[in-house]
């Protein structure tokens, strides 16, 4: 069995949506960091406001997502305000699809 890569985690992560945003958490900019740990994958996600009533459905998502990749038997959320998210860590089509003016580089 081939060990799980962090496109294959990206790739399951960007299914799950914001319910509010309807776009998926990775445009979003809300997946911190992703690494494996021999069968356990490990994610480090924030959400758009520490007050979201939907924190228990996204991570129970994140998880089940996850766990439909071959090879991952676990998977740790590892869930963080800090730093906190801000529409910057949007990527540019999420920005566009919500009307959001694009920054120059």
């Amino acid at each position: 069995m081939s060990p799980v890569t962090k496109p294959q985690i990206l790739q399951a992560l960007a299914f799950i949506k914001d319910p509010e945003l309807g776009l998926d958490l990775v445009s979003l900019g809300l997946i911190y960091e992703t690494k494996v740990e021999g069968s356990t994958v490990v994610v480090r996600l924030t959400l758009t406001t520490p007050g979201c009533p939907l924190i228990s459905t996204i991570i129970d998502d994140v998880r089940a997502a996850l766990r439909g990749i071959s090879g991952v038997e676990a998977v740790k959320v590892d869930l963080t305000f800090d730093p906190p998210w801000t529409p910057d860590k949007m990527s540019a089509e999420a920005k566009e699809l919500l009307g959001m003016p694009q920054t120059k580089a």
